[in-house]
């Protein structure tokens, strides 16, 4: 008799698959894997086929019932939305593992690769996988139908400024695109005194208002009309209007403060030039080089208005120059400018050279100007003016001519101009040759200030070539430096007509 050495082994016997015959281990249902699945389908009653609703607009995938979200696709945002198409189906399961599988992005298909789990026949545990194909149908979301109505609008921002002259509105233009205010709004309408942005929700409006108290002075008012009203759920619908006025006052204007806020800011003198308009107005006086901020609510505590419009500006051709070196500064006065040169200037207008008429007068140009060159200015010697305070003042105290800048040759600085600037797509009432020469004067204008330059995008021409930054006039050019290069995408690059560069 033969003993065994080690201990004794237990092994698990095989039974017949009671369909098949084959062994298998045993199982409570008896069966085998594959009469399994033949007998019991665990995945019925969940739909292989399921279709989803995509805006092609604003690229954005409805979530039922009302909510449109943006998903990237083979993202985990887009994938939990393909599952809560299932949810109702999926909850007699288990859900192992949910993925993607591939597709072409063009394809309008979205595959998802289930795994569950289903107890079936006295508790035996059933795993399958299979897959469901989501059809990806177009549809337009309720923002975008707004926006392709152009006529629905829920809130209305009317930018109004009673001038004669666009600087401002140009400028307020270029800002906008910079910080993509202009990508909520629905419409953009120009009329004859200002810009209409019409928008979708109070909220977007509120928010245009806010950006521009911080980039112009202004002021504004809020109007809302009730349109419908339901007595069953107590919901109001309304529509709002924000009336903003910015200040009647821009670029190179000539007013005349009142003497409470002239001496409020720093004993200057009330006739001053105003060299820019951003969020506040700066304010230069020609005849002592001093300086002063007045921002909205000083001024409409204060208001002035302009004496010139830019169409009055008169042309003089400078006859002699005298740099001003001793500048005694008086009490309490403000800030000085140490950007420009005080200057005595003897000037003779160019209409009137067969005169002997000279006229004498200060200025901030004096690093700019010389004998011979030319530069515009107002006449107030022989003008009428029709303002309280400037009829009020000591008329010894008033200039005979306030120059305003240096006249360059316009048709030179637009031939050599090689940089471009973008547009807010409006409707327009009808662009004149007013319009045309106002633009130009804006451009000149961010060629000579830096500070304005600063708060616009400026785009490199490519059709034009790249010279210095001034020409042999000296006339102020905007550098290479300070340009963006214009990015335009082509059909060929998202794979469209012409697509043979994405062959490498």
């Amino acid at each position: 008799m033969e003993y065994m050495k080690g201990p004794a082994t237990s092994s698990q016997g095989n039974i017949l698959c009671c369909q098949c015959g084959i062994p298998i281990p045993p199982n409570p249902a008896n069966m085998c894997v594959s009469c399994l699945r033949m007998q019991v389908d665990i995945s019925e009653g969940i739909p292989k086929q399921v279709s989803v609703h995509f805006c092609k607009q604003c690229e954005r995938y409805l979530q039922p019932p009302g909510t449109w979200i943006q998903c990237a696709l083979e993202s985990r945002e887009l994938l939990t939305l393909c599952l809560k198409k299932l949810k109702a189906n999926l909850s007699k399961v288990r859900l192992i593992d949910a993925g993607f599988i591939w597709t072409e992005p063009h394809s309008k298909r979205l595959k998802v690769k289930l795994t569950i789990q289903k107890e079936v026949m006295n508790g035996a545990i059933l795993q399958q996988v299979f897959v469901v194909d989501y059809i990806v149908q177009s549809q337009m979301c309720d923002d975008c139908h707004r926006v392709e109505a152009k006529d629905f609008w829920k809130a209305v921002v009317q930018v109004r400024q009673k001038v004669l002259h666009k600087k401002t509105f140009y400028y307020l233009e270029q800002t906008i695109l910079k910080h993509r205010l202009h990508q909520n709004t629905l419409r953009v309408k120009e009329i004859h005194d200002g810009l209409d942005f019409y928008y979708a929700s109070k909220q977007h409006a509120q928010k245009m208002v806010e950006f521009l108290q911080c980039t112009v002075p202004c002021r504004f008012k809020a109007s809302q009309r009730l349109i419908s009203h339901d007595i069953h759920t107590n919901a109001y619908n309304y529509k709002s209007t924000f009336s903003v006025e910015i200040v009647p006052v821009c670029k190179d204007n000539l007013v005349c403060l009142s003497p409470k806020l002239a001496q409020s800011l720093g004993n200057m003198n009330q006739i001053c030039i105003c060299v820019r308009v951003t969020s506040t107005i700066h304010l230069i006086d020609p005849s002592t080089l001093q300086i002063a901020e007045v921002d909205g609510n000083t001024y409409w505590r204060s208001p002035f208005n302009s004496l010139f419009h830019p169409k009055q500006l008169e042309e003089f051709i400078v006859m002699d120059t005298d740099i001003v070196r001793d500048r005694k500064q008086a009490a309490g006065a403000g800030m000085r400018s140490n950007k420009h040169i005080l200057a005595e200037v003897w000037v003779q207008k160019t209409s009137e050279m067969n005169t002997t008429q000279q006229y004498h007068c200060r200025t901030h140009l004096g690093h700019l100007l010389n004998p011979g060159d030319l530069v515009l200015g107002f006449d107030l010697a022989n003008c009428n003016l029709n303002d309280e305070f400037i009829n009020k003042m000591n008329p010894h105290h008033i200039p005979d001519v306030v120059l305003i800048k240096k006249s360059y040759d316009r048709t030179k600085r637009q031939r050599r101009r090689n940089w471009k600037l973008k547009e807010i797509e409006r409707d327009r009432e009808g662009m004149d040759t007013d319009d045309e020469r106002q633009y130009q004067d804006f451009l000149e204008d961010l060629e000579e200030d830096e500070v304005i330059r600063k708060n616009v995008n400026i785009y490199k021409n490519a059709n034009l070539p790249v010279e210095s930054d001034t020409d042999e006039e000296g006339a102020p050019r905007i550098s290479l430096a300070e340009m963006l290069e214009d990015l335009h995408i082509s059909l060929d690059a998202t794979g469209g007509e012409g697509a043979e560069m994405l062959t490498e």
